[in-house]
């Protein structure tokens, strides 16, 4: 047996068991018994890693690799999406750094153009998923553009539209001047931004009551070229004499009417509202009911069209100052008020979006949420963590229909087809040129692309061979679980339910596993442009993809948020280093080193049967027992974060620290019986504990795994059959085939010694003792654990350094000794012969005094409103963090005090 080399270099082991994998063909669909198909959710081939992906994808590969270890028939799909306007950006960048546009060059050009980009560009972050040792099916990559794609796209159009649930209608989108395309609402970003709110007079055409003039408080007075009436609220009494009258519109000296309408807030502005509805969605309801006609002011880049004197051709800006200017020239600016409000932006461009009216293709969802909200709160999909069902039910109740036309050359062209010559028009699954009704020749397809979540809509099923080979799709969709983030339940997840329940009759997963959003270490967003951004290659570089990998597992806990702590280089941008990820880098180290040890005293090894011949060994195997079945229970409930954790703390910490160090006496003098039993435990205790890391950490656990002999447990397949040579293809341990190594009592006699002796060494840290001085001890315990404890004095001596050891119910605390309390055992632990006590009651009692008058200084300087004021929330944090040590450490520190005067 080769010695493993004394230490792990995860820069050259994780590629050569990367290519291992791919080559042994473990990456493929693997057969099985029960399904667990998962798609990735499709990121832009304009992309690369970010940390929500390296945690999106974290998540999925550790359930992946469970499910296949635990026998089921498992397919990880991969592919990528076509990401409309963010492909089309790119490109138009591109062009016009090259000097043409694509208005120049044409559409079919332009396409091709982009088709380049996707072949350049389109791999990286494939690369990227691969380097983090993702077990995705790589030789079966989908794509959102690829033919048999379009195909399935292009039918749920036709079908939609014949069935009457996709119409074309004028209304207000959400309209980017600057990427020229409708945007939907679950797209728009909301920013606060400082605004104003300017107070207009509209000239009365009649007085009423003497008065000669309304005013209309606005946040848009460019818009006012627009108006086509003035509403008031049917509950606000003193307007209603207004009602019926006219105003003359200034600058344009349009002749518009005052009506009420409860869509008015009568506590707003002046109670006046302005209505202009082709700018506003409200206007345009409001318009629709009332018959006001829709003036469009503004071109698709928001300038003011044609027909308005010196104000058209200006910017929807200078349009804005230049009618404020006008309206105080003329009197008719009533006043200026300062406000803070919310201002829609394009996601893509950050340029503010513009409420349009426009011509556009929505799909009618009335006639599909039903049934999309009825399985939710039927549980055939489930939400985890279950609060993020009542985000998806309300967002669908208020559910408006999808506006799914977008004004771009990149992206599923819409299939309706027009006959110039004699007005028909139809939704077609195959190219014409010749009109069917007429055989006219002049016919031409629609100009926009869909919207890019209209495709993606469909990826569990459209990438499992529907429509044209739906069998393909058997005992696999439903797919098993969706992990995605929280911003596209709306964008994303509540359109694959709709459209999967339409056309497979099925949902398309049973579990949604929405994962925490990865914040930076101040709470704020990562992002490149504030410089606090982390790219996971950088991380995977530094430490390598098992540290990040169990790094983000860690970090998942019940609230959404997490934040990550990377210490960035102002200079440089360049990670300097990331405290979490180096305890993650610190745990595979001890991985590899605790294997090495056990590996390296295997001499004469045999295998056979674990078995329980020592308290530490009955201890260990129960604790292995548990262990699996809660890291089994926390993976198949989606608990990632406490099966990391819970994993660590088994590992590191019992077997690690206790029970390979207890091993060590009988592996290196004991008789060749009990080294051979030893052994034999060792290898099981380890072969199962890195079955059980393998998900989270699949590099080092491959690797050592690798180097061990056979255990008792066998390397079984993870479908039964045979022997297998790699880890991930390995049986997951099966609960039931450990549950006859349950031992309560072993348990919580080891528990108790084990506690007693770490308070024994706890006690010499600190009086700084040497680890190996003999402390005499006595044990103030009820009858049943203090006969447990005399049951294993010899190991307590033995394994704790203790000298003579006093044990029973009616124990008195010894002269000269310190206590310590645990689980109501009173340990007392006699350091006066070793130990000053008054010398030592003296230096605790400086530190203490020093640590109160800290403590008091930081209590004054959080009761100083001017610090409290002025200081950053992450300057908060650290000092109140700061409080709470010092009162730790003072309530220590007294105890300690207490006890040796």
């Amino acid at each position: 047996m080769e010695e493993m080399p004394k230490t792990y270099d995860p820069q050259t082991a994780e590629p050569e068991l990367i290519e291992r994998w791919i080559s042994a063909g473990c990456y493929q669909r693997s057969k099985g018994v029960g399904d667990c198909t998962v798609v990735i959710p499709p990121p832009n081939v304009t992309g690369i890693l970010h940390m929500g992906h390296a945690m999106d994808d974290t998540i999925q590969d550790a359930y992946v690799r469970f499910s296949r270890m635990r026998g089921r028939s498992t397919r990880w799909i991969l592919g990528t999406d076509h990401a409309g306007i963010a492909t089309q950006t790119k490109v138009d960048k591109k062009l016009k750094d090259e000097g043409v546009s694509r208005l120049e060059i044409g559409r079919e050009r332009f396409l091709k153009a982009c088709w380049d980009w996707r072949e350049e560009y389109g791999g990286t972050i494939v690369s990227q998923i691969r380097r983090m040792g993702c077990s995705i099916d790589f030789d079966d990559e989908k794509f959102t553009m690829s033919p048999e794609y379009a195909t399935a796209v292009r039918k749920v159009f036709c079908d939609w539209y014949h069935d009457g649930l996709i119409y074309r209608g004028k209304r207000i989108v959400n309209w980017c001047p600057s990427c020229k395309t409708a945007i939907s609402d679950d797209e728009a970003e909301y920013k606060d931004e400082e605004g104003h709110l300017w107070y207009l007079r509209y000239p009365l055409e009649t007085p009423v009551d003497g008065i000669d003039h309304i005013t209309v408080a606005t946040t848009r007075p460019e818009t006012m070229l627009g108006d086509t009436g003035i509403a008031v609220s049917p509950s606000d009494p003193d307007k209603q004499r207004f009602v019926g009258k006219k105003v003359l519109l200034p600058i344009v000296g349009r002749q518009i009417e005052i009506f009420a309408d409860w869509h008015v807030d009568a506590g707003f502005g002046t109670g006046f509202v302005k209505v202009t509805p082709a700018h506003d969605p409200n206007d345009f309801a409001m318009g629709q009911a009332h018959g006001l006609a829709q003036v469009n002011v503004l071109d698709e880049t928001a300038h003011v069209v044609e027909g308005y004197g010196a104000f058209s051709g200006m910017g929807r800006d200078e349009a804005r100052a230049a009618i404020v200017s006008w309206f105080e020239e003329h009197g008719l600016l009533e006043k200026v008020e300062r406000i803070d409000h919310s201002v829609m932006h394009c996601y893509r461009c950050d340029t503010s979006l513009e409420p349009w009216l426009s011509e556009q293709w929505f799909v009618a969802v009335d006639k599909l949420k039903d049934r999309a909200m009825q399985v939710v709160r039927d549980g055939e999909v489930t939400f985890h963590p279950a609060r993020w069902t009542d985000t998806y039910l309300t967002w669908m109740e208020n559910l408006k229909d999808w506006c799914i036309s977008r004004q771009l050359w990149w992206g599923h062209r819409i299939p309706v087809f027009y006959c110039d010559d004699c007005g028909w028009s139809d939704a077609l699954m195959e190219d014409v040129d010749v009109c069917p009704h007429c055989g006219g020749r002049h016919v031409h397809q629609d100009e926009d692309v869909l919207d890019t979540w209209f495709s993606s809509q469909l990826w569990t099923f459209a990438t499992q061979g529907w429509p044209d080979h739906p069998e393909r799709m058997e005992g696999h969709h439903p797919t098993q679980v969706l992990v995605t983030a929280r911003d596209i339940i709306a964008l994303w997840v509540a359109r694959m339910i709709m459209s999967s329940l339409y056309f497979t009759d099925e949902i398309p997963f049973h579990d949604v596993y929405i994962y925490a959003t990865i914040l930076a270490k101040d709470g704020s967003r990562m992002s490149k442009s504030k410089g606090n951004g982390v790219d996971p290659m950088d991380l995977i570089r530094r430490y390598g993809a098992d540290a990040m990998r169990y790094n983000l597992l860690t970090l998942i806990t019940t609230n959404q948020d997490v934040k990550f702590d990377a210490d960035l280089s102002k200079k440089t941008h360049e990670l300097l280093g990331s405290p979490r990820t180096e305890q993650a880098k610190g745990f595979v180290t001890k991985i590899w080193n605790a294997s090495r040890f056990v590996q390296m005293n295997l001499a004469g090894y045999e295998p056979g049967p674990a078995l329980a011949e020592t308290p530490e060994d009955a201890w260990m195997l129960s604790r292995l027992a548990k262990a699996v079945q809660s890291s089994t229970r926390a993976l198949e409930g989606y608990e990632f974060g406490d099966y990391a954790r819970g994993i660590q703390a088994f590992f590191w910490n019992e077997v690690c620290d206790w029970y390979i160090e207890l091993c060590k006496g009988r592996l290196l003098d004991g008789s060749p019986a009990e080294k051979l039993q030893v052994q034999r435990n060792l290898v099981f205790v380890l072969d199962t504990a890195l079955r059980l890391l393998h998900p989270a950490m699949p590099f080092v656990t491959e690797r050592v795994w690798d180097a061990l002999p056979k255990s008792a447990l066998g390397r079984a397949a993870a479908a039964g059959e045979g022997e297998t040579d790699l880890l991930m293809m390995a049986a997951w341990p099966d609960p039931t085939d450990y549950a006859s190594f349950v031992n309560e009592g072993a348990e919580h006699a080891f528990e108790l010694a084990r506690g007693l002796i770490s308070q024994v060494r706890s006690i010499r840290a600190r009086y700084r003792l040497s680890p190996r001085a003999v402390l005499d001890v006595a044990v103030r315990a009820d009858a049943a654990d203090a006969a447990i404890l005399t049951s294993q004095g010899d190991f307590i001596r033995r394994v704790g350094h203790v000298g003579e050891l006093t044990v029973g119910p009616d124990v008195r605390k010894p002269a000269g000794s310190v206590s310590v309390v645990e689980a109501g055992v009173e340990t007392f632990v006699a350091v006066g012969g070793l130990v000053d006590l008054a010398v030592e009651a003296t230096r605790l009692g400086k530190e203490l005094d020093k640590a109160r008058k800290e403590h008091g200084s930081l209590v004054a300087l959080l009761a100083n409103e001017g610090f409290m004021a002025k200081a950053s929330a992450a300057v908060k944090d650290k000092k109140l963090a700061h409080k709470a040590e010092l009162e730790q450490t003072i309530e220590r520190l007294e105890t300690q005090v207490a006890e040796l005067s």
